[in-house]
């Protein structure tokens, strides 16, 4: 009997309107941590506000900066910037399912954290940037872990539109990051790795659910 086929990865979330509304309920959160950060954190400890907090390279005191330093941003201008890669990056990641999009989302934030604190300039780094950047190489690469022709074409067709984003992985503007972007996309190659094999773990040789 032959066997059933795999079944084919996802490109679009399965519930997208579910998806979209995620998506803006999130960078709608980062917007309104940086309007407390610019009127009453600023006001409680001027210039910076919250922007002294994100992580110190090679400091004790800068390791919290990990936990939250995606969440903060230099400005409305540094945030606007985010939003667009944040909003479509983040909901053709949740194709994979909340659980996955979690799951991939921590990787990327860890990773990215934890090597801009090991390799990054000195001051506090903050901003999403690392996030999108993981999100973008995820997307990237998970169609040829995976083996998907759709998910392939997804990714030339990302690269084509935001391939240009990939610069940011090389030193450039003193006042960017190069390294969370780097460490990032580091991150989200890792994560497509660990997802694919995860998702190859739980089905059996025959593409059906492995029956413990």
């Amino acid at each position: 009997m032959t066997s059933p086929a795999r079944p084919t990865p996802r490109i679009l979330p399965a519930k997208p309107l579910r998806a979209a509304i995620l998506m803006v309920g999130i960078v709608a959160l980062l917007w309104l941590i940086e309007l407390a950060d610019r009127t009453v954190f600023v006001a409680l400890d001027p210039p910076q506000g919250l922007d002294d907090d994100g992580i110190v390279p090679r400091s004790l005191e800068g390791l919290g900066g990990i936990l939250w330093a995606p969440l903060l941003h230099g400005g409305f201008e540094h945030l606007a910037s985010n939003t667009v890669p944040l909003l479509v990056f983040g909901f053709l990641v949740l194709a994979g399912g909340l659980g996955q999009f979690i799951a991939v989302t921590a990787v990327i934030w860890v990773v990215s954290g934890v090597g801009t604190w090991l390799i990054g300039s000195p001051g506090s780094t903050i901003g999403a940037s690392g996030i999108i950047f993981g999100w973008f190489a995820f997307l990237l690469v998970r169609g040829f872990f995976a083996r998907s022709a759709a998910q392939i074409v997804v990714a030339v067709v990302l690269f084509l539109i935001y391939g240009g984003l990939l610069l940011g992985v090389f030193p450039s503007n003193p006042g960017i990051s190069w390294q969370a972007h780097l460490c990032g996309a580091i991150g989200g190659v890792l994560a497509a790795r660990i997802t694919v094999a995860a998702d190859r773990r739980r089905a059996g040789p025959s593409g059906t659910p492995a029956i413990p």
